[in-house]
């Protein structure tokens, strides 16, 4: 039997490779910017085309290569950041293993112009599916030129499960930030489709994080910063009244890498105990500073996983220091004992006025023996006429006997009769009960029915929704003061994608300017008393949600919509409206689960309510 095993083309083996590498579009950006951090550049410009699929270009004024090193850049576990394994325990560069570039050459097609200060001309390389193109000296500026086109176009399967334009640009926009944040000392210019994005001047951290997320996070950071001999913490957290219901901002850096930390994310939602709903998630930015030999960020070749020598100690660290800043910045409720029971003194006028000391009247002949005696002496009387008084509780929970007999004096004969029997009669209404401000119950024929409020109005706003977008009959109700509202450049783009379908339901949105909309009008049938919050609430259930067809995106709208414009929990519902949501939602086609397939309604059956009671 002949050999069957056989060392595979290194064109292949950098394919393999790429499939961990590079993921989607997001991943090129991301290993590319790093590259020209790793490079010392302090201005990066990114250029993107169709979320990435068809251009990539990065441009950045770092140190730039040699002919010999643009060549070699593309090979694989080629790289300048380490030489040795001791240099794994000391890293602080972005990127050391020397695969990225390679891996994306293997699947796009690559062109490099790079400009070294002490060159007089640059080099350019050009790379097409691992394969030499060509190879030539290039006039060009000091710095780095990287375009990658056509991504995955070798790879048909990869480039097919890429998600929508929307999608993919978001995930761009992710890495933008976790690069970003760390090095507000950096500019970093962002567009997509010729339209700019994101302008990123030079700046402190707090601005860098308003630049990225807009002016309203201002008002609700607050500032960590703690120093020990294992770690040092720097950054801010958000106040709990501006936490969300999605997550989106919480960021973890250590060395001003980007990591993913649940253990992490726990210690800072325990510093938030108390504070927040269980359903709603604070915005952090934290930082920490510490030797590289005590973590190990080789674990997966994202590098977005990385391991802690002693993981506890950091978590108790990041604990105390978020809880003291909550405390230090009156965010945690405090009482002050020290001033409990105080009183004001006031202060005096002005001329000299003559102080007055409290009259005390004291009556010497009062004798507190003699009313004990008079209650001793007539307590038996006392008693009596108290349990004559219960005898009769039931007249103290009804009208006047004299009103009854004379209301049943005018009735026909034949039709007096009780009085309470008469007014339970004329009631009508539904027996239903709201139970904990959340649920719905109500007796049926089987047993005990029980409605979740909030997913049985969604349904109810759901079918509504999507009867006028199949109709496209919209009333739309104009807003008597328009409302502004400022996003930032992942959430604009989506709003833009989304805009037609909103319109579609009643929103007159338009655009005002850079990332700022103008919300002229909302759906009649929605009472919106914050059209903002409404659209804020709407992306971020948009953004989270599983479903990316094109197909679905009309229903994925009515979901989002429905999600964010239903009533929430702890809403106290009136009888009225209690009746008029059970009545809409039998009315539905389809009352028995939301619009995500979770269940709105149950039924207790009477036999095991009789089995609690052992009956």
């Amino acid at each position: 039997m002949s050999d069957i095993i056989q060392l595979l083309p290194d064109s292949v083996a950098n394919q393999i490779a790429a499939g961990e590498v590079i993921q989607r579009p997001a991943s090129v950006v991301k290993e590319l910017v790093e590259n020209a951090l790793d490079a010392g550049a302090n201005e990066i410009t990114i250029h993107i085309k169709d979320a990435g699929k068809t251009l990539i270009k990065i441009t950045d004024n770092g140190c730039g290569m040699s002919p010999t090193d643009a060549r070699m850049a593309f090979e694989r576990h080629a790289t300048s950041k380490i030489s040795s394994a001791n240099d794994l325990f000391c890293i602080r560069t972005m990127g050391f293993r020397g695969e990225a570039m390679a891996s994306i050459a293997a699947i796009a097609d690559v062109e490099l112009r790079s400009k070294r200060t002490e060159d007089e001309v640059g080099t350019r390389v050009h790379i097409v599916g691992s394969e030499v193109k060509a190879q030539e000296p290039v006039a060009g500026s000091n710095g780095t030129n990287i375009t990658v086109k056509n991504l995955f176009f070798n790879v048909p399967a990869r480039r097919k499960f890429l998600k929508t334009n929307t999608t993919e640009l978001r995930h761009i926009i992710n890495e933008i930030h976790r690069v970003a944040l760390p090095n507000p000392d950096i500019r970093f210019s962002f567009h997509h489709n010729y339209s700019s994005l994101y302008e990123l001047g030079k700046s402190n951290l707090r601005r860098r994080i308003v630049d990225i997320f807009g002016k309203n996070v201002n008002q609700s950071l607050v500032p960590v910063e703690e120093e020990t001999s294992m770690v040092n913490i720097t950054g801010y957290v958000g106040q709990p009244k501006f936490a969300k219901k999605t997550m989106g901002e919480q960021f973890f850096f250590v060395n001003k890498r980007y990591m993913r930390h649940p253990y992490f994310h726990k210690a800072v939602m325990q510093a938030f105990e108390k504070l927040l709903p269980a359903d709603a998630f604070p915005s952090y930015f934290l930082f920490l500073e510490m030797d590289p030999a005590h973590i190990d960020i080789n674990v997966h070749p994202t590098k977005t996983e990385i391991k802690f020598e002693d993981e506890r100690a950091v978590w108790q660290i990041i604990f105390a220091a978020v809880r003291e800043s909550l405390g230090k910045h009156n965010v945690v409720p405090s009482i002050d004992f020290d001033q409990n029971g105080s009183i004001d003194i006031p202060v005096l006028g002005k001329g000299n006025r003559e102080i007055r000391y409290p009259e005390i009247k004291v009556n010497p002949e009062y004798n507190p023996f003699e009313q004990e005696k008079n209650v001793s002496s007539g307590g038996w009387n006392e008693s009596r006429r108290e349990k004559q008084q219960v005898d009769h509780w039931e007249d103290l929970y009804g009208p006047p006997k004299e009103k009854i007999q004379h209301e049943q004096s005018q009735l026909p004969l034949g039709e007096q009769g009780d009085y309470g029997s008469q007014s339970s009669e004329k009631y009508s209404g539904k027996k239903v009960l709201q139970l904990k401000q959340r649920f719905i119950l109500t007796p049926v024929k089987s047993g005990l029915m029980a409605i979740d409020q909030k997913r049985a109005h969604e349904r109810i706003l759901f079918e509504k929704f999507m009867e006028v977008l199949q109709s496209e009959s919209v009333a739309s109700q104009q807003q008597l003061f328009p409302q502004t509202i400022e996003l930032e450049s992942g959430d604009a783009e989506l709003l833009k994608n989304i805009l037609t379908d909103l319109q579609a339901l009643g929103f007159d949105i338009r655009e005002f300017g850079k990332n700022t909309f103008v919300i002229n009008g909302t759906p009649g049938m929605l009472d919106v008393a914050s059209p903002g919050m409404i659209v804020e609430k709407l992306l971020e259930e948009y953004k989270n949600s599983p479903v990316d067809a094109r197909a679905k995106a009309k229903e994925q709208v009515a979901i989002s919509l429905a999600k964010a414009s239903a009533i929430d929990y702890g809403i106290d519902l009136k009888q009225e409206e209690i009746d008029h949501l059970i009545d809409n939602l039998f009315a539905c086609a389809t009352p028995n689960y939301s619009p995500e397939g979770k269940k709105v309604l149950t039924i207790i059956p009477l036999e095991d309510i009789e089995k609690t009671f052992n009956k």
